[in-house]
């Protein structure tokens, strides 16, 4: 039985040798990616020791065992800050409403196009609606407050106040969340159309044949063949529920609504880089980080669990 069981092992190894091999220039091929990725994304981890130390800019340029160890003093500073439960609550309602609202406008979108039959039209739709991602916050932000600030466009044409972005209350939450959709709905939709793409036409001619009609051949089979795409891409949203960016949370609000517009990453450049701590900076960046693993392993289990495709 052992000799059996050691037989297989070995063949095993030969075909993976075999395997690697016959692929050797693909691999030759990732070598290069490989070490960008070692270099930019592992060795930098190193820089997590910061979050044990106490890190000021007088104390920056000393060598790693010369700085003083704090052990996890800049964690539980972090946790006790009067921020810290509110900017966790702004973090986790702004990433969550923007992957539901964003998955369902980009799947929506991304289906309405691909129903169109006017093709010229159709071009010139995908191609106006991707443009957005490409402006910067700075204008995207400017031209908001142009828009839904008091004296604005919207407050001038219909002679009320709507005060959407100077109210504080989590309504702001909505207001960002709906520009980041108008900006990266196109964007996003490119990736559910090239799953759309993929569905065999046959399933379409054959309900056609039976009699469906357009809503049920989305309902039953559009919806359907891009749902392991939907599942993935949802579960590396999720993963970075903590990791909002916090330009266009800075770049839209204005002081009255920052209570319920500062996030993690606000949060840690603030009481990081701009009191000059850089050691408590970098321990709330690893909290997002380490949350960020966790929720992706929950979510990708979950996936697997339901019978979904899994990133992991």
């Amino acid at each position: 039985m052992a000799a059996k069981k050691q037989k297989e092992v070995h063949v095993k190894q030969k075909f993976s040798l075999q395997l690697m091999w016959k692929q050797r220039y693909l691999l030759l091929m990732s070598v290069p990616f490989l070490i960008w990725l070692i270099i930019f994304k592992y060795i930098p981890l190193w820089g997590w020791t910061m979050a044990f130390q106490e890190v000021k800019p007088a104390t920056f340029s000393l060598p790693f065992f010369e700085r003083e160890f704090v052990g996890f003093d800049n964690f539980i500073t972090a946790f006790n800050d009067r921020l810290f439960d509110q900017t966790m609550i702004n973090t986790i309602g702004i990433s969550f409403l923007g992957i539901v609202l964003g998955t369902l406008s980009s799947i929506v979108f991304a289906v309405l196009l691909n129903e169109l039959t006017f093709i010229r039209f159709k071009k010139i739709t995908q191609t106006v609606s991707y443009l957005p991602h490409f402006v910067s916050w700075v204008i995207i932000a400017s031209i908001a407050k142009n828009f839904f600030n008091d004296g604005g466009v919207i407050d001038t044409m219909f002679n009320k106040s709507f005060k959407l972005m100077s109210t504080n209350s989590p309504q702001i939450w909505l207001v960002i969340v709906l520009i980041d959709i108008w900006k990266e709905m196109g964007w996003n939709a490119i990736i559910y159309l090239s799953a759309i793409a993929g569905i065999d036409t046959g399933l379409y001619e054959a309900a056609k044949v039976d009699g469906a009609n357009r809503f049920q051949r989305i309902w039953h089979i559009t919806l359907p063949g891009i749902k392991p795409t939907a599942v993935v891409l949802t579960i590396m949203s999720i993963g970075s529920v903590l990791s909002v960016g916090m330009e266009r949370q800075m770049l839209l609000s204005v002081p009255v609504v920052q209570e319920h517009t500062m996030v993690l990453s606000w949060f840690s450049y603030e009481r990081g880089i701009g009191r000059n701590n850089y050691g408590l900076g970098t321990a709330i960046g690893m909290f997002q980080s380490l949350v960020g693993v966790v929720l992706l392993l929950i979510a990708n289990k979950f996936a697997s669990l339901i019978g979904e495709s899994k990133l992991i």
